[in-house]
Formats: structure tokens, C-alpha cells, sequence
């Protein structure tokens, strides 16, 4: 029998289109004779659909078509089931289409690299790929994250985070401690990737505005003390607590001051192959030191984290001082870093199997914990106990 592998993608994310491309990615290089896949497409409205045509990157640029000829779907909520039925209800009760012997969320953003859908997973038993509920949501947030990074000793640029509603009612008080910070400075939301809700800000006539556009994706907001000598580093980490190990690093090249969503995920002919778009230095030119360093420090972030499956760490790197910061980690990164892997002699193929495994070996682990406790309480005389709404 082949193993089932439940490839969930799409989500209500502002990354919705680059989880596609990034699904797509692995699923065209899964071994069809040792799995068989099932594609879930989770739509922006956070509806389910299963169907062949979703594997077709082609049919997305007509997403109303592409849904008529799939199905829409739900999981089943019977722990340890893994069972997905039809959304409409026949005669007889949902129909069963399939069962999921393992999940494998390739899912950016919000509802998918934060934790959201792993809790899904964790109730209803059912094994996945990719680090767990806790990890992936401080992953996500950009400001827990530095707090753990720090308390770990990690190097991090300095900051200071507030609530949108909290800076609008003491505008003043903010605006001294970030003039104490000191500009030049980058504000951005909380809890997204892909340099969305991002701004370079040189002074303070320009502050409100970036804040606004923080606002809309977040009401929690970071603000860091801009690196201006700057070179960005990435590095990917594939393990669990127990084993992990760094990929080559890249050096992704920008347009500008900030790397951009455009640099990132869009060619100069308007095309895109997620993150395999980016222009890119692999190896980046880096000293043997420096490059040791960095895979040093991607690890430790990693670990501190309770990381597992396959991540990104994207490092800060001021030329003038030669100092190395830890910027933000991806604990679901685009096209799951596949390059970085492939340079590092790791095949796309051999990646997803790693992955696979590392999922099926953390699930059996969780699986020998105690979760519930026998006890006899049941047994009390409960009639001076007053039982009230």
C-alpha cells in the first residue's frame, strides 16, 4: 500500500499564491510509485477543495473554473481517523474520499506557518511535516521570536515593538523612545512574511505613514534599528531537536534598500517560480569564518525554537562593523528551500523524504506520552456538590 500524503496549500494568507507555487514545487517531485498524493487547496475564503487539476499551475490563472471541476472537502474530526469526506451530504451520510496517513502543510503566512493548522492536525492525530503548534507560532511572530533569540544570547538588532492602538493614543511617548532608537529604522507588522507590510523609514515625517501600512496586517508593531552597510544571508536548516544540519548559504540580491515581495517572487517578465525567482548568490561569497558562523548561529536559532522539518534563517549583515544578526526564521519557507538544499548536495527528492521521515519519527514519539490520567473520581458522592449553569 502506498503512504498517503495530504499536500495542504493555498490559505487565507497574503503568501497564498507563493504556498501554491511552493506545493506544486514538491508535489511535481514526489516518488508516485512509494506515495499517493492528495492535493487540498484551502482558498482564500478558507474553503477545502481536493482534485486532480489543482496540480496544474496553469488552471490557477481561472481559479471559479478550477474549482468547478474539484471537490469541495472537509477532514474528518474522529481523532486518529484521517479520513476526508465530501462537503455536501449524500443519503447516506458524508462520502469518504480518502484517508490521510500523514500531512503535509506547505502554507506561508497566517492559518498555516503559525501554528493554526498544526493544532488541527494535533487534535485530530493525525502526523505532519514541519515543525510543531509552538514553534511554528513563535516562528511566525516576529516579535517572540527576538525575545526568545535574545534570551538565548543570539545576536538581534535593537527594537521596540508596540500595539497600533497603543502608539496612536501616545503618539509622543513612541515617537521619543524610537528617536531614541535611532533613525533610520524598518517598521513592520508582526506575524507576516514575504516583506509584506514593510518600510525603510529615514526620519520621523515619514513614521505615521509606515505604521499605517504595518496597521493593515497586524496590530502589533516592530521596529527595528535599520543595518544601512547591509548584506542579507540566508541559510536553511533541516533537522529536529535531537539532529540538525545547515545548507549552503545564499546571498539574495535586491532592487533596492529592502528586499522586495517583487524580488522575491516576481521576474522581470512578470513570471514566477516562487522563491526559485529570486536572484541569488549560491554559495554566497563569505569568508570560511563568516560562513561558519552564520551556519552556527542558523542552528542555535533552530534548537532554541523547537524547530523541526525544514526551515530558513535570514541573517542581517552590517559590512561596517562586520557584525551578524539573526533576522527572522521560516519555518515554512518558499519552495522549502529546495536551491539552498540542491546546493548543499541534497536532491529536491531526497529533501521531501527527509522530511517525511523526520515527521513520522517526531508523530511516534508524541504518540508514547501520557495525555490523559485514570482516576476514580467519578466514584465520589457528588450530593453536596452543587451543580449550577
Amino acid at each position: 500500500m502506498k503512504i498517503k500524503i495530504g499536500v495542504f496549500f493555498g490559505g487565507r494568507s497574503v503568501e497564498h499564491e507563493i504556498s501554491v507555487i511552493s506545493a506544486l514545487q514538491a508535489i511535481a517531485v514526489m516518488d508516485k510509485n512509494k506515495y499517493d498524493i492528495l492535493p487540498v487547496y484551502i482558498t482564500k475564503d478558507g474553503e477545502w477543495y481536493t482534485g486532480n487539476s489543482l496540480t496544474d499551475i496553469e488552471k490557477y490563472k481561472d481559479i471559479p473554473t478550477l474549482l468547478k471541476n474539484c471537490q469541495k472537502i472537509l477532514l474528518s474530526n474522529n481523532f486518529n481517523d484521517g479520513n476526508v469526506v465530501s462537503y455536501q451530504r449524500g443519503i447516506l451520510g458524508n462520502k469518504i474520499l480518502g484517508k490521510i496517513d500523514i500531512a503535509f502543510p506547505i502554507l506561508h503566512g497566517t492559518f498555516g506557518e503559525d501554528g493554526c493548522i498544526q493544532g488541527l492536525f494535533e487534535l485530530m492525530g493525525i502526523p505532519y511535516v514541519g515543525s510543531n503548534v509552538l514553534a511554528s507560532a513563535i516562528g511566525m511572530d516576529k516579535i517572540v521570536t527576538k525575545a526568545m533569540l535574545g534570551a538565548a544570547n543570539l545576536p538581534i538588532v535593537p527594537y521596540i515593538w508596540f500595539h497600533a492602538k497603543t502608539f496612536h493614543k501616545h503618539s509622543q511617548e513612541w515617537k521619543e523612545k524610537i528617536r531614541n532608537l535611532g533613525y533610520p529604522i524598518i517598521v513592520k507588522p508582526a506575524n507576516l512574511g514575504s516583506s509584506v507590510g514593510i518600510s525603510k523609514v529615514q526620519n520621523e515625517n515619514e513614521l505615521d505613514e509606515a505604521i499605517s501600512l504595518a496597521t493593515q496586517f497586524s496590530q502589533r508593531i516592530l521596529v527595528e534599528k535599520m543595518v544601512v552597510d547591509l548584506r542579507e544571508i540566508n541559510c536553511s536548516v533541516i533537522g529536529n531537536y535531537e539532529h540538525c544540519e545547515p545548507s549552503e548559504c545564499e546571498e539574495p540580491l535586491r532592487s533596492g534598500e529592502i528586499l522586495s515581495y517583487q524580488d522575491k517572487y516576481v521576474s522581470k517578465t512578470g513570471t514566477s517560480k516562487g522563491m526559485q525567482t529570486l536572484k541569488r548568490k549560491v554559495p554566497a561569497d563569505l569568508s570560511l569564518e563568516l560562513s561558519r558562523q552564520i551556519k552556527e548561529f542558523a542552528l542555535k536559532t533552530f534548537q532554541t525554537l523547537d524547530c523541526a522539518g525544514v526551515a530558513r534563517i535570514d541573517f542581517l549583515f552590517d559590512t561596517s562593523t562586520n557584525q551578524i544578526f539573526v533576522n527572522e526564521i521560516n519555518t515554512i519557507p518558499g519552495s522549502l528551500s529546495f536551491y539552498l538544499w540542491e546546493a548543499t548536495n541534497k536532491s529536491f527528492i531526497a529533501l521531501i523524504n527527509n522530511l517525511l521521515e523526520i515527521a513520522w519519527n517526531s508523530h511516534r514519539e508524541k504518540s508514547n506520552l501520557t495525555v490523559s490520567y485514570q482516576a476514580n473520581i467519578f466514584n465520589f458522592n457528588f450530593n453536596s456538590l452543587k451543580m449550577s449553569k
